[in-house]
């Protein structure tokens, strides 16, 4: 086997021994308010963080691009209340346009 097989193998039994302990080490018993709080934010600021990474990084520096651009319209668009449809393609023409300007 190579090395890079034993890694991903060697990962993957530990990420599913990492998702099972918690239905193992709980049971049925509810969370602690304060967990079951912090839960339920934590995918929001998880997803908003690889966004911003996404958007902004360039290897070791930030970057302002086209791609900022995007989101920022994206967000407008998602305060306003639009549809996941119209957020999609708000986004795309505003990174579009931003491409189309600067290049």
């Amino acid at each position: 086997m190579s090395k890079g097989f034993i890694v991903i193998l060697g990962s993957s039994v530990l990420v599913y021994l990492f998702k099972a302990a918690g239905p193992l080490l709980l049971g049925g018993r509810e969370l602690p308010a304060w967990l079951h709080r912090l839960a339920t934010l934590l995918p929001a600021a998880l997803l908003a963080a690889l966004v911003g990474v996404a958007t902004a990084a360039d290897g070791r520096s930030l970057s302002v691009d086209p791609r900022l651009a995007g989101v920022v319209a994206a967000a407008i668009a998602l305060w306003r209340k639009a549809g996941f449809i119209v957020v999609v393609l708000v986004a795309a023409m505003a990174t579009a346009l931003a491409r189309q300007l600067t290049g």
